[in-house]
């Protein structure tokens, strides 16, 4: 059965009422983390073998059989399958229909409407389906919020805003970083923009605006670099995208103030969250560097480049490559 986002949370509380969770997308913090919860709510531990079998790639092949086993000591079992793949539909097929309550949890990579376990899992009453994609915006803040409120920790509007548009694409890195903010002002504590950035510095998803605003500053290399090291920490396409614009728009907001009459500085103070004191000499790089009207056609372009990279079998790596190496030049 296909679950939508809305109702995620109500099904891993319930976990127990299923006979098998299928989690796939793209942020593979999210899925195991999804994973995790699940396998503990059902056995209460993730690593005792009688109560828990872990397969992967290699060994997904005894799925049907670990799947159908008697658990030894008592309790529920869960057969807890990571990196699954399309062939185990046979199999899964089969240890369904035995009666067992044995819990099959499945971590899967980015499945197309098209795959079969996909399809599959869709499909069958007993499955919960569910895609696990990079939160943003509303269901990011709270995240964070709701995370850090556990541990009596409370931050402020502009700290909130800052820290959602730096942090990276995948719940691993996004958890760390908010472990670290837990740390750093410890129960109770509050946090405000300064210590917010103090803190983080330059981690989370600064990569990817390192990135852009090395683009925007016509220095391609540098730009390249930051984006493979975004890239290698978890970021996806989508992410790229959407640093890109995050930047271009804000761009744009100071070039139509300072068009309006006012000043540069306090147009950039005045932005929501304001610049990140690092980011300021990169800020003003590229404001000197680019016209407004090169700014409305790049984002025009960029927010192309997100739907570009939505559509299922699109090459969006390859497309943020190019995309970033275009921002180098102006745009006429």
């Amino acid at each position: 059965m296909k679950i939508e986002p809305r109702n995620v949370e109500r099904i891993l509380k319930d976990a127990g009422s299923w006979r098998a969770l299928l989690f796939y997308g793209e942020d593979t913090g999210l899925i195991r983390e999804r994973a995790l919860q699940v396998v503990r709510y059902v056995a209460q531990t993730t690593d005792d073998p009688f109560r828990v079998a872990q397969l992967n790639r290699d060994t997904q092949d005894r799925l049907e059989e670990e799947a159908t086993a008697l658990s030894l000591i008592g309790g529920r079992r869960v057969v807890w399958l990571r990196d699954a793949q399309e062939n185990i539909v046979t199999q899964l097929t089969k240890a369904l229909e035995i009666s067992t309550d044995t819990l099959i949890v499945i971590e899967a990579a980015s499945l197309t409407p098209r795959s079969k376990l996909r399809a599959f899992a869709e499909k069958h009453k007993d499955v919960a389906s569910i895609a696990c994609y990079p939160e943003e915006g509303k269901a990011l803040s709270k995240t964070v919020t709701d995370a850090l409120q556990k541990e009596g920790v409370t931050i402020d509007r502009d700290a909130l805003l800052w820290l959602v548009n730096h942090l990276g694409a995948d719940r691993g890195g996004i958890r760390g970083e908010i472990e670290k903010l837990i740390l750093y002002a410890g129960k109770g504590g509050q946090l405000d923009l300064s210590s917010v950035q103090d803190c983080i510095g330059d981690g989370g998803g600064n990569s990817l605006e390192d990135a852009v605003f090395a683009a925007l500053s016509g220095n391609r290399a540098e730009a390249d670099q930051a984006l493979e090291r975004a890239l290698a920490d978890g970021a996806n396409a989508v992410a790229v995208a959407r640093s890109a614009l995050g930047v271009l728009g804000r761009l744009e907001r100071v070039a139509l103030a300072v068009g309006s009459g006012q000043g540069r500085a306090e147009a950039m103070k005045n932005l929501r969250p304001p610049v990140f004191f690092k980011k300021v000499p990169a800020f003003n790089q590229a404001l000197d560097r680019w016209p407004l009207s090169s700014l409305e056609k790049a984002l025009n372009e960029t927010q192309a480049l997100e739907l570009a990279c939505k559509q299922s079998g699109a090459p969006d790596e390859l497309l943020c490559r190019r995309h970033i190496a275009a921002l180098s030049q102006i745009w006429k």
